[in-house]
């Protein structure tokens, strides 16, 4: 059997199952075949990944796409992304209007986007809800996000003054006639927030922990079983994304129970790697806050034991200029895509010793089972060649300059991650070779209709 692209003696990783050594063909963007190690099998190109890890490409379920230059993050970002071993994202899209709005997003995005893409709808109002059944079929989105941080004064200050618990739960409640679908939450109990921050401000704070000390993590748990008590009720599974306490986690353990909806839990890389004494100074803003080393440490039993099921990096490419004057101004978020893979691999694999079949498992099996991603996440015939190679011999340091991001900094500027990627394939077109791109656009993205 010959096929246009052959994976070579590679140690092939299964999410979720193992990993066993072996070659894998690729036949028209799909994976056609995988043989043992001693099987013969012949292509019109080989890449020998003898002592090397083959994983399937990352997906990020967590993004911002449009928050730095608009239409150009998608050619700036997604080219920044497969740098990291990322196949395809999942982008948070809020619009007024979004049945007129989705469709020149989309096709702004093919145009210019090097890797596969979705989206997640954001409710901000009463009229997303109603329109939300229609437009979770016109453009194949089964995932919603609820902004709980933008209830009140919080949200009027951005031009949103229908986020309150009633839209909460229509939403939830429409999410439950969706098919496939899950309503995503970003917890986080602003009324509350006022309390700690007026005597900070007043006694001149502005260093990265006062930020924890204005939204503690029990604020974030509060939320977390709210939304999980009205999904309950309205027979909606949720998703607590870029959650940040090990509270919140241990909340959660307590209120899973067999034959209520599911409490899915996301969480970031920034939360896995970093804390709130991190000397990153005001770039380390982002909501919800870092926290301590015992949320870290938790957090990572989460992944381990799969009470976290997906891991993103809710990347916001702003430039750093943006990350001032003072703490209470910055913006909130910072780029992190293209660190997913080597901040996993380095604090999960190398220190933690969680099993790659488990990491692969939380940054591409599980969120492609989510989020309904036809053909995506695993290893196997019929499923899109989408692949990660590391080298585990290998190292990588994090330079933001030698990214095309529109963003020009990084949290983890000058870390040094073991495990160095070598080639990002997507659907069988080979994206980076040696750790470099491939010139060029040799695979468009292809967005990612939904329709489980």
């Amino acid at each position: 059997m010959s096929f246009e692209l052959v994976l070579k003696n590679g140690e092939i990783v299964f999410p979720g199952e193992g990993l066993r050594r072996g070659s894998i063909g690729v036949r028209d963007g799909r994976i056609a075949a995988i043989f043992g190690p001693d099987e013969p099998v012949a292509g019109a190109r080989v890449i020998d990944c003898t002592d090397r890890w083959i994983l399937p490409g990352l997906i990020d379920p967590h993004t911002h796409i449009g928050f730095g230059a608009k239409e150009a993050d998608w050619d700036t970002e997604t080219r920044t992304a497969v740098l990291g071993g990322v196949t395809g994202l999942m982008s948070f899209w809020r619009s007024e209007d979004l049945g007129a709005a989705t469709g020149p997003w989309r096709d702004a995005a093919l145009e210019r986007a090097q890797m596969d893409f979705g989206f997640h709808f954001g409710v901000t109002a009463r009229r997303h809800v109603e329109e939300l059944g229609a437009l979770s079929e016109r453009f194949g989105v089964t995932s919603i996000k609820v902004y709980l941080m933008y209830k009140g004064a919080t949200g009027a200050a951005k031009g949103f003054t229908e986020v309150d618990d009633a839209l909460l739960f229509a939403a939830l409640r429409a999410g439950a006639r969706v098919r496939g679908g899950v309503v995503g939450v970003h917890c986080e109990n602003t009324e509350v927030i006022p309390v700690f921050r007026a005597p900070l401000e007043e006694a001149g704070r502005n260093d990265l922990p006062a930020w924890d000390e204005q939204s503690p993590g029990f604020l974030e748990t509060e939320n977390v079983f709210r939304v999980s008590y009205f999904g309950e009720k309205a027979g909606c599974p949720v998703n607590i994304v870029h959650m940040s306490a090990v509270e919140s986690l241990d909340l959660v353990r307590r209120l899973r129970h067999p034959g209520r909806p599911p409490i899915h839990v996301e969480t970031c890389i920034h939360y896995l790697s970093l804390t709130r004494d991190a000397p990153v100074g005001l770039a380390g803003k982002v909501n919800p806050p870092l926290r301590s080393q015992a949320d870290v440490d938790g957090l990572w039993e989460g992944v381990r034991e799969g009470a976290i099921s997906t891991i993103g990096s809710d990347h916001v490419p702003r430039k750093h200029a943006t990350k001032g004057p003072d703490l209470w101004q910055a913006s909130a978020g910072f780029p992190g895509i293209a660190q997913i893979l080597p901040v996993v691999l380095d604090e999960g694999y190398f220190r933690r010793e969680i099993p790659l079949e488990t990491l692969a498992a939380a940054t591409s099996r599980n969120v492609a089972a989510l989020y309904n991603l036809p053909a995506k996440g695993f290893i196997a015939p019929g499923f899109d060649a989408d692949f990660a190679i590391v080298d585990p011999a290998g190292e990588t340091v994090i330079r933001a300059d030698a990214l095309p991001s529109h963003s020009d900094y990084s949290v983890y500027e000058g870390k040094t991650c073991r495990g160095r990627l070598t080639h990002t394939i997507l659907r069988g077109a080979v994206m980076v070779e040696d750790g470099a791109a491939v010139p060029g656009r040799p695979q468009p993205g292809r967005y990612l209709h939904r329709a489980p």
